[in-house]
């Protein structure tokens, strides 16, 4: 349904990175019927349109020992919306920020290597962001279903 805008070859060449993104050229051509060559010139376009943002190894952090991840629903006053959300995108422990239905409401997503430093970023960042009206903290236990990019 999300590929409706691509040809045939080029939505199965996307389905077959969504799958694998280290999957060769040679693997793709032979699985599509077409060159290794004319699969990477496919790929090339496709990256050069932005329809391929990036290959990208994910992490969970709930693997790595004493990491916290925590989501954070912030409603800001119209004013400094865009003061927060600046501020917000320059910490490195913030992984994710959405704007979501609302006046003024943010998503955001942070991952820190320990419950000290998840309580440092609450502190030190969150705390003091210019015109907050309300915030809501939500430490994740564990993942149930994470699904990253589009699935088709």
């Amino acid at each position: 349904m999300f590929l409706e805008g691509l040809d045939e070859l080029d939505q199965k060449i996307v389905k077959l990175l969504i799958k694998n993104a280290r999957i060769s050229y040679s693997q793709i051509g032979q699985e599509i019927g077409i060159s290794r060559v004319a699969v990477k010139a496919r790929i090339q376009s496709l990256e050069q349109r932005g329809i391929i943002e990036e290959y990208t190894t994910i992490i969970n952090p709930q693997k790595i020992s004493g990491a916290v991840s925590c989501y954070f629903e912030i409603e800001f006053q119209p004013d400094t919306f865009h003061q927060g959300t600046n501020l917000l995108e320059q910490n490195e422990n913030i992984t994710q920020i959405y704007r979501v239905t609302g006046s003024h409401r943010l998503h955001v997503h942070a991952v820190t290597p320990s419950n000290e430093e998840m309580e440092k970023l609450i502190c030190q960042v969150i705390d003091r962001l210019p015109g907050v009206l309300h915030c809501n903290c939500n430490v994740i236990l564990s993942r149930m279903k994470d699904v990253k990019g589009l699935r088709l």
